[in-house]
């Protein structure tokens, strides 16, 4: 009988892992010595105007109130940041603004952003605010929000950069099917109303037509004549006028593509004069991704059939619709919440897990802490409908945090708020599923999470508000040794954080993913700058 041989090492003083420090540089800057306290009252960093701005802009959800700050006074320093960076490095803040509305999805933060940092620029006698205009507004309906924006607070007199901005993302966007989708009378500013306010040069003939259209639909879309060279406006508005003689013609899934038809018209016109399962099935073939996972609780309410139900399922799981769709991995969360059928689980945890594709693949060991303070959750000091929305910074904080465990190649994942606990899990696992073994905490102590399952690991990345309370330890160094670099995610944009940004310390920020591929890049050495 053989015994097992013990690998017998020689001790190293300084050849250790934990002398294997990431050394790249990262994009947030903060002062060294914290010169106040977060919102809890503990040890708080300031950062520079920047750092500030974009951790701020990543996490600011434009008129909705956070656990410590009010709307209005966020919304305030969100655009007295946007001004000054404007002016300070009006080329910075444009690829910025342009990223934040790309690249990190944000709507209202970079249209709102856009239209500040023009009117800073335009004071101070800074070109380009027509360029950062036009850059931020995407889709079809924000030339008008611009416009609504900026009349409800300087009035109706319209700086020649904001308007011409305005008018070039007009020609660019203005369709007509976007038209069909986005033109309703819900609107304060019709597509009409934005054209006669910025006089956009048509790009082509039919889009000439097309602004003559919009200019004569308001406020209703009866009795307009309807041009030759628009043909999606003729296949529609005849569907219609079908429609009110006969409902069955809204069955047909070709005239209502051809049409371009919404959902939510189709619905409205058809009524309850049509099977409302029959509807949905024709209306799926032309649906947008979004729309499709909007719906999927109508579909199992109106009664879809399994086998239509199977083609919706392989869209939502396919890899290449959901990183065209530009989701948000936590919309996958709030459909997976909203449906109470089974059928649709297995699409949307592989969607999830498709847009999670940029969170790498860390080595070594990683301890994971996840906040799961009050502070993440909207119930607490939240109007109804701040408690209604689709998800909460806890609900983000576990599903960044669990992708970032089942990707490490070795994991302790844990959960926190005044005490902590390790979250088990196993190789494989859904997110979706992990996500449902949190729990919340009261209170607020990172560093002593950190003290109680910091064991060896080769790096710690922590989820969190930033909104630490005074504890047993003051700072983060007195739990981690400066050799293991400390990666902060924050998604709260609150003026000062817990933890300062230097050697072996670093934070990120926002709703997507993005900021993850950094720590490879710092771990190898190399800087990680803005993603823009």
């Amino acid at each position: 009988m053989s015994l097992p041989m013990r690998r017998v090492e020689a001790m190293s003083k300084f050849n250790t892992t934990a002398t294997r420090a990431a050394s790249g540089t990262g994009p947030i800057i903060s002062e060294q010595r914290p010169s106040g306290t977060t919102h809890e009252g503990g040890v708080g960093y300031a950062r520079d105007v920047k750092s500030e701005l974009f951790l701020l802009a990543v996490a600011n959800m434009v008129g909705e109130a956070t656990f410590y700050e009010a709307a209005n006074g966020r919304d305030s320093r969100y655009t007295e940041l946007v001004r000054a960076v404007a002016v300070e490095d009006p080329d910075w803040t444009s690829r910025f603004l342009r990223w934040l509305r790309a690249g990190a999805n944000m709507r209202s933060a970079s249209l709102v952003g856009g239209l500040e940092a023009a009117r800073a620029m335009l004071a101070a006698g800074l070109p380009g605010g027509r360029q950062v205009v036009a850059s931020v507004l995407q889709r079809a309906d924000e030339p008008g929000e611009a416009l609504a924006y900026w009349t409800s607070r300087y009035g109706r007199k319209i700086p020649m950069p904001v308007k011409n901005g305005v008018a070039d993302a007009a020609v660019r966007l203005y369709s007509e099917r976007s038209l069909l989708k986005y033109d309703t009378v819900s609107k304060g500013w019709r597509f009409g109303d934005v054209i006669d306010m910025t006089h956009p040069k048509p790009a082509a003939p039919w889009q000439g037509d097309l602004f003559k259209v919009a200019l004569d639909w308001r406020p209703c879309r009866d009795d307009v004549t309807v041009p030759g060279t628009l043909s999606t406006l003729i296949a529609n508005l005849q569907l219609r006028l079908d429609a009110v003689a006969d409902p069955a013609v809204l069955l047909d899934p070709e005239r209502l593509a051809e049409a371009g038809w919404t959902w939510e018209n189709a619905l409205s016109l058809a009524g309850g004069r049509v099977d409302k399962a029959r509807l949905w099935e024709a209306l799926i073939p032309s649906m947008g991704y979004m729309a499709l996972l909007r719906n999927l609780r109508n579909f199992d309410e109106a009664g879809v059939s399994d086998q239509v139900a199977d083609q919706v399922a392989v869209r939502l799981a396919d890899p290449e619709q959901v990183a065209k769709s530009r989701q948000f991995p936590f919309r996958f969360y709030a459909a997976h919440s909203a449906v109470q059928s089974l059928r649709w689980g297995n699409a949307l945890e592989k969607a999830l897990r498709a847009s999670l594709a940029n969170v790498p693949a860390l080595p070594g060991r990683t301890l994971v802490l996840v906040d799961q303070s009050p502070s993440m959750f909207p119930g607490y000091g939240f109007s109804t409908a701040q408690q209604n929305r689709d998800i909460s910074n806890a609900d983000l904080a576990k599903l960044f945090g669990a992708a970032v465990a089942l990707r490490a190649a070795d994991a302790t994942l844990v959960g926190y708020g005044n005490t902590s606990a390790r979250v088990p899990f196993a190789k494989g696992e859904a997110v979706l599923r992990l996500m449902g073994k949190f729990q919340m905490i009261d209170g607020t102590d990172t560093f002593g999470a950190i003290a109680q399952h910091f064991d060896r690991h080769d790096r710690v990345v922590i989820v969190t508000d930033e909104q630490n309370q005074p504890g047993r330890y003051r700072t983060i160094d007195d739990v981690l040794p400066r050799t293991v670099p400390a990666y902060v995610w924050n998604i709260g944009g609150y003026q000062v954080g817990s933890t300062a940004s230097g050697r072996n310390r670093w934070t990120f920020g926002g709703l997507t993913d993005a900021g993850f591929q950094m720590i490879p890049l710092l771990e190898a050495g190399r800087d990680g700058e803005w993603p823009f």
